[in-house]
């Protein structure tokens, strides 16, 4: 577990900084489960997604040395923007490695906060050439998901929808390479240890089911989704430690499903969202979290990143 005293301190490290975002009701579709359900709204944070937490927090603990010699990151979209953002608040450079079928929208965010972009083709391969360009370069990596002061950062989104939705009976949290998932984890547990923790990753893409099966991680697939956040090439081994030893629960959500979520946020409680930041309502929606009748649920909505002819295109299609 990351402890409460490190996510403290990562929430008063980036604390004027970073947004601390609402938790809305949403009624009507909490309704169709029986629940109490609350939103834990990412999708209002700073770059659009829970990201900038950890990548403030990181880049703030750098000695400035490691700062002056520029950062590295690699991402499809969220913690990309993330670092970049960070970086430009501390006068860093920045490269980011991301794959070149990105989202349009995120890859010109990501030169809009002014970093360097290197684009990679195979998705599989993202991580070598990040450590390619890493060395090549001497930069300081900011890891998107396997870094315990990134997880801390994350873990400041339990703190926040813990105050606002004290005891919560369920929070379900989307994975992907399990960096949210770690924190918000370590944040539940230490407040609100009888809450059951539920993580939600895409059917045809698992990576932490089959890690915790494993014991270990495991190579993921990388399928064509709306839910390209959630397409890590792994889990990372603090996230699945902590999932382990947090008796985290495990469920899939479908694309059809995610996308059906998605059109509930937004015509519902009015929230446009990317597929990641939909995952946590649909596996409420479509039955694969079950809860006791008036149960308190909070469902992480983890960010609003899409590009809106895709969204627009989905939404309509289905």
């Amino acid at each position: 577990m990351i402890p409460l005293p490190d996510i403290r301190a990562a929430a008063a490290r980036v604390a004027g900084t970073v947004h601390r975002t609402p938790v809305l009701s949403a009624r009507s579709i909490g309704d169709r489960a029986g629940v109490e359900l609350h939103l834990k709204c990412e999708c209002f944070q700073k770059t659009g997604s829970f990201k900038p937490r950890g990548a403030l927090n990181k880049v703030l603990s750098l000695a400035d040395a490691d700062r002056a010699r520029g950062l590295v990151t690699v991402s499809a979209g969220n913690h990309a923007q993330a670092v970049a953002w960070a970086a430009r608040r501390v006068g860093a450079p920045c490269v980011v490695v991301m794959p070149t079928a990105a989202p349009r929208s995120k890859l010109d965010a990501v030169r809009g906060y002014g970093a360097q972009i290197v684009l990679h083709d195979d998705r599989a391969t993202l991580f070598d050439r990040l450590r390619e360009v890493e060395r090549e370069r001497g930069l300081t990596f900011v890891h998107p998901f396997d870094d315990p002061t990134i997880l801390a950062g994350a873990g400041t989104v339990g703190l926040e929808l813990l105050d606002d939705v004290p005891a919560p009976d369920v929070v379900i949290v989307p994975v992907g390479g399990g960096g949210l998932l770690g924190g918000v984890a370590s944040a539940v547990r230490a407040l609100a240890p009888r809450a059951r923790i539920v993580a939600v990753e895409l059917e045809a893409g698992p990576g932490l089911g089959p890690a915790l099966a494993a014991g270990k991680p495991v190579p993921a697939p990388r399928p064509d989704t709306i839910a390209d956040g959630m397409t890590p090439p792994f889990v990372g081994e603090l996230p699945l430690a902590i999932a382990r030893d947090a008796a985290v629960e495990v469920v899939t959500v479908t694309e059809a499903e995610i996308i059906e979520a998605m059109r509930l946020l937004m015509t519902r409680a009015k929230l446009y969202v990317e597929g990641s930041g939909a995952a946590a309502t649909a596996a409420l929606v479509a039955g694969k979290v079950v809860a006791p009748a008036g149960a308190r649920v909070v469902a992480i909505v983890s960010g609003g990143n899409i590009d809106p002819d895709r969204a627009l295109g989905a939404l309509v299609e289905r």
